[in-house]
């Protein structure tokens, strides 16, 4: 797992937009960029008017943070907000799965036609890199959220060759469930009551876990590693979600109802076709585009074996309830 320190001179001189810059990770990656880099300027994009308004109290009057209110549905507020930025993390997306399933319309307008937004007005404002944040629902998807990811996935890898001569590239980091983040088990676990009944669809599920500076860190790694066209995705423990209870509520009464529909036993981030053009570097997995954009220099790594499938449940590494409880304590 990608544990590097980031380099002060990561964004030296340079403008980074992070589309839902309001959301936990935005939250995050704004922070790191301000306190830990020197980016000359860091926007955080987003349509919420009282998120912004609370960072903005948080921060007080920096000189380096700009907010920029407007949605990834509406082009021509990408191109304003996309006017002299250099590089342009997306992490602008609707992601709770049942909503999904009622909702699609809503799902597809945000997370596949903003995609789209984002990759025509990076083009057209010559943006340099765009990196897009994706989800282990993408890889061998069975609902909606994780579709709509995919097809997120396939359009940014995809614009490297729509950008033709510009310098624009595209690249996506894919990874697991983000501890504590707004709307996860975690998350949902520490607000409950101790005597409450936690709802468990099966005992047998397990995931992959990621904290969110892990995942600010990884981001940062493959920003300076990407050629354009790469799904980067980090090496990361798995957890059973019995253990993730226990370690977060243990007082919880605990009933079993059953898998939800659209939800998966177990989660994977490299299918078995994926991993044929994918490659091992070291503390992360490249997936390789299938097509080369012009001269660009592919990434180098050792080839998997036939047949690798990276899943949650196959996973080499573990992580158990007192590990995830000083993560939590950090």
């Amino acid at each position: 797992m990608i544990e590097k320190q980031i380099s002060p001179s990561a964004l030296r001189a340079r403008s980074v937009l992070v589309t839902g810059g309001t959301g936990s990770f935005g939250r995050r990656f704004v922070d790191f960029a301000l306190n830990q880099t020197e980016a000359m300027r860091v926007i955080v994009f987003s349509r919420d008017e009282l998120k912004q308004h609370e960072m903005q109290e948080h921060y007080g009057d920096h000189p380096r943070l700009r907010f920029f209110l407007g949605d990834v549905r509406e082009l021509d507020r990408l191109h304003r907000a996309f006017d002299g930025v250099d590089i342009v993390i997306h992490a602008a997306a609707l992601k709770q799965i049942p909503a999904a399933e009622y909702n699609p319309f809503e799902f597809v307008k945000t997370n596949v036609l903003g995609a789209q937004n984002v990759i025509d007005a990076a083009i057209d404002r010559n943006v340099r890199k765009v990196i897009a944040l994706s989800t282990d629902k993408a890889s061998s998807p069975i609902n909606l959220y994780g579709a709509t990811k995919l097809v997120s996935d396939r359009l940014f890898v995809a614009g490297n060759a729509y950008s033709g001569d510009k310098t624009t590239r595209f690249s996506v980091v894919r990874y697991g469930n983000v501890v504590a983040s707004r709307g996860s088990i975690v998350w949902r676990l520490k607000r409950m009551p101790a005597d409450a009944t936690f709802n468990l669809t099966d005992p047998r599920m397990t995931r992959f876990w990621i904290t969110l500076d892990q995942a600010v860190r990884f981001v940062f790694a493959s920003l300076d590693e990407m050629r354009g066209g790469e799904i980067f995705i980090p090496k990361l423990p798995s957890m059973k979600v019995t253990d993730i209870v226990a370690a977060v509520a243990p007082r919880l009464q605990v009933t079993t109802t059953g898998i939800r529909p659209g939800e998966k036993l177990h989660e994977e981030m490299i299918s078995t076709e994926e991993s044929r053009r994918a490659v091992d570097r070291g503390d992360h997995y490249a997936i390789l585009p299938e097509i080369a954009w012009q001269d660009q220099e592919r990434l180098d790594g050792h080839s998997l074996p036939e047949g690798f499938r990276y899943a949650s449940d196959s996973n080499d590494e573990w992580l158990d309830a007192a590990t995830l409880r000083e993560q939590l304590d950090d």
